[in-house]
């Protein structure tokens, strides 16, 4: 991360996934949103490695893919919910892994992450990862359901095998109005 970049939940998680995914490597965006971790994915691959993308809303969808067209990225785009990642890729077969949980940035609020589907989608993605692959996790929780998911999320990671697993958790401490908070899991065995 350059001196110049502004640290926030985004970033760190960009910073964070650039010091493991290589080129060749194959990468899910299981909440594709405005495409910008699709992208972000795209170019740490390069044109010999893959990338999926997940969203549930066609706009999701549509926005991820002029995004990819604009800047000349390619990528499977699939509007499909991210618990249906396995019928997509095989157990240990993923090098990293990005979630954005809560609603679609100017999109409509009451179409949001659920906490169950989202640890759904966790545990399913953690098999889907290779041993020494990634998960990066940014949690807005801020909205109706937002303190529910997060709550829920932040229960199930703690349960995780520490042989296994490492998790990190990290929060703009001292900014207003429940900002993000950012995870990130590397799964050692």
């Amino acid at each position: 991360m350059s001196a110049l970049t502004k640290l926030n939940t985004i970033t760190l998680a960009h910073h964070l996934m650039a010091q493991y995914i290589k080129e060749g490597d194959v990468c899910i965006d299981a909440t594709a949103g405005r495409g910008f971790d699709t992208a972000f994915l795209c170019e740490l691959v390069g044109e010999n490695g893959e990338v999926v993308a997940f969203d549930i809303q066609e706009d999701a969808i549509n926005s991820t893919k002029a995004l990819l067209e604009e800047r000349g990225l390619k990528a499977m785009v699939y509007l499909e919910s991210h618990t249906k990642m396995n019928t997509y890729k095989i157990a240990e077969s993923v090098n990293g892994i990005m979630f954005n949980f809560g609603y679609l940035p100017g999109g409509n609020h009451s179409i949001c992450t659920q906490a169950a589907s989202s640890i759904e989608a966790i545990e399913m993605g953690l098999d889907l990862l290779k041993k020494k692959g990634v998960m990066s996790l940014c949690i807005y929780h801020g909205g109706d359901t937002g303190f529910e998911e997060k709550n829920a999320i932040m229960a199930y990671l703690k349960d995780l095998d520490m042989k296994k697993y490492t998790v990190v958790v990290s929060e703009l401490y001292n900014k207003p109005n429940h900002p993000p908070l950012s995870v990130f899991i590397t799964k050692d065995k």
